[in-house]
């Protein structure tokens, strides 16, 4: 067998130059590129092979220089769930704060089921000084180093203490993030001095691999069972989750509905599974759903999940379901989510079981009565969204929905919307009027405030055609500007659009709902009694955004936004449109409950009205069993 000396660096870049995925017959490159920032504990290991790989026009693996390693793997999810997870990114670190920075974008990569590759440098695993620089010293474990807080945020993870270890630590990394039933962050943790030591690979270890992505068909029994269940149903329920869109099963989706008319309400990860203006588009579901798709939800017999892991907005933490006979069907690739909610498993990719599901159901159709029942409904909401989005005066403040009212006069269908934190992911998914699949992109799975930014920029490099709008408030932009810098640096046209309304505005209506009075969530200088309830303070965060590279362009009216948006789309550098927002609330309340829990005893008035309000909205909540 043939061999080629390299680093144990060096042989890991160009392994992961030849790994590809495939589905459908079209292959992808399963790395796409790397980005990094380096230290004492990468710079001389991942670092040096990045530059022997060559890094010009057509690198073997590209390097993007990031700012914040949270961001670097936000970017990299942003990537991923453009690319339908058939391309993921690396992030490489140094040892210690470079590696535990990785850890909150770890968690959201791993919750959404999102391949990211990471690679953060660890102690020294020869042991040459003890402690090293960073070193964490557990009183009980020698092998522990900070690298360990990877584990429960990695769906896989492995140290890899010797140059040999690296070739059964790679497969199974790409094996994990290849495969849409586990795939998420996974960890490959590199000792800085292995990262340097030489070994003799077989050339085999660096030939082309292919990682075929299946379609698993869903078992015929399973199928019947659902297709009979669906045949009885009166007022069956469709619920859209990201699996749709994973799976690229629009098309299927749409067919299904098409044939049967079955009404679709969508979680954050699935809208946009059918357009916005299809009869069978019910909006988003759950307690930032609209009110017919809750309204459907709490009358349906049947409720059939696609692709989705029913969490508490979705369920309304378990009060939205009340018909007493309701049951559930869960089609889905992961076998852990196919059981939730008592429901009949079909487990299966998305496309493939929905397309069987359909022959199933051949020449069946909901009652006449059900359908007219939901469009009247449809149109009464549609009237609804109309109301909010557009103005009364075009020379006012925008309020915040209003704010995507004019976005949604300037957007085309290939535009996509970035959002993750406080308050926007309700207006958007109440709202926002979606066009095609990839155009809606809210992380909702871990609503990280600072998402939005670096998840532009690497929907961006995924889909370098497409105009990419990052929604933020100023909570969201005070905790991670600095990619920023990174979009000036690489060319990436993002369009961020930056409200400003002095605080945590989603939190603070939450603590005002559950009687703590929104205590510290103003951006206000103290008070003389030391509350933050003073004037609001003077920082003028488009100067900031200025300041980092932006071109700024302020509007003070619904109209000026109007215009301002507009010409943001056109602008080929990256801009940044800042508008103040009517704080006043708009719209109607939620359509459904989420379980907060209020202090059960208080001596403020506000909270004991609050708990009395819970106690009666939990009397709601039961389990499907």
């Amino acid at each position: 067998m043939s061999t080629v000396r390299l680093t144990v660096a060096q042989a890991l870049v160009r392994f992961l130059t030849a790994q590809y995925s495939e589905r459908d017959g079209q292959r992808h490159r399963l790395i796409d590129a790397c980005w990094g920032i380096f230290g004492h504990g990468n710079v001389a290991g991942i670092g040096q092979a990045l530059v022997e790989s060559g890094q010009g026009p057509g690198a073997p693996l590209p390097y993007h220089q990031g700012r914040s390693e949270q961001a670097m793997v936000h970017a990299a999810v942003g990537f991923a769930r453009q690319r339908d997870r058939l391309s993921a990114q690396a992030v490489t670190t140094s040892i210690g704060p470079g590696a535990t920075n990785l850890v909150t974008g770890a968690a959201l990569a791993t919750i959404n089921r999102l391949p990211v590759l990471l690679l953060p440098g660890d102690t020294f695993a020869t042991r040459p000084a003890d402690p090293v620089l960073q070193q964490l010293e557990h009183p009980a474990a020698g092998d522990v180093s900070v690298n360990d807080a990877l584990r429960p945020v990695s769906r896989w993870f492995d140290r890899v203490h010797r140059p040999e270890a690296l070739i059964p630590a790679a497969l199974d990394a790409m094996r994990v993030l290849a495969d849409p039933a586990r795939t998420g962050a996974v960890t490959l943790a590199l000792p800085q001095d292995v990262q340097a030591e030489s070994h003799a690979w077989p050339e085999e270890f660096f030939a082309p691999r292919v990682w075929h992505v299946p379609r698993p068909a869903p078992d015929a029994d399973a199928l019947a069972r659902v297709a009979d269940a669906a045949r009885a149903a009166r007022r069956p329920l469709l619920v859209a989750g990201g699996g749709v869109h994973h799976s690229r099963a629009e098309d299927a989706l749409r067919a299904l509905v098409d044939a049967t008319g079955i009404p679709v309400a969508s979680t954050q990860a699935g809208k946009g599974s059918l357009r916005h203006d299809h009869p069978c588009d019910m909006g988003g579901i759950g307690h930032t759903g609209t009110a017919v798709a809750d309204d459907l939800a709490r009358t349906a017999d049947l409720v059939i999940g696609v692709g989705t892991r029913w969490t508490d907005f979705t369920t309304a933490s378990h009060t939205l379901f009340q018909h007493p006979g309701v049951r559930f069907a869960n089609l889905t690739i992961s076998a852990d989510d196919a059981h939730k909610m008592a429901g009949t498993p079909l487990v299966a990719d998305a496309r493939a079981g929905l397309t069987a599901l359909t022959a199933a159901l051949a020449g069946h159709q909901v009652p006449d009565t059900y359908r007219e029942e939901y469009a009247a409904g449809r149109a009464a909401w549609e009237r609804v969204v109309t109301s909010v989005l557009l103005p009364a005066d075009e020379d006012a403040p925008p309020t915040q929905p209003q704010v995507l009212g004019a976005l949604d006069a300037v957007v085309g269908e290939d535009d996509v919307v970035v959002n993750a934190a406080g308050s926007l992911p309700g207006d958007l998914h109440r709202y926002w009027r979606a066009r095609s699949p990839r155009q809606y992109h809210v992380e909702y799975g871990y609503s990280c405030m600072g998402y939005e930014i670096p998840a532009a920029l690497g929907v961006r490099l995924a889909a370098p055609d497409r105009p990419v709008w990052a929604l933020v408030g100023d909570g969201t932009y005070l905790m991670g500007p600095t990619e920023l810098v990174t979009a000036v640096q690489e060319g990436l046209s993002v369009k961020l659009v930056l409200l400003q309304n002095h605080g945590y505005a989603s939190i603070g209506g939450l603590s005002r709902q559950t009687g703590a009075e929104g205590f510290g969530t103003a951006y206000r200088f103290r008070a003389p009694d030391g509350s933050y309830t003073g004037a609001p303070l003077p920082v003028d965060l488009a100067a900031n955004a200025a300041s980092l590279g932006l071109r700024v362009l302020r509007a003070r009216t619904w109209a000026e936004l109007r215009a301002a948006l507009a010409e943001a789309r056109e602008e080929p550098r990256p801009v940044c449109v800042y508008v103040e927002t009517d704080p006043a609330p708009s719209g109607p309340p939620a359509q459904a409950w989420w379980d907060v829990p209020v202090a059960a005893t208080s001596a403020l008035p506000g909270t004991r009205e609050a708990r009395a309000a819970y106690e009666r909205a939990v009397r709601a909540r039961r389990r499907h069993l």
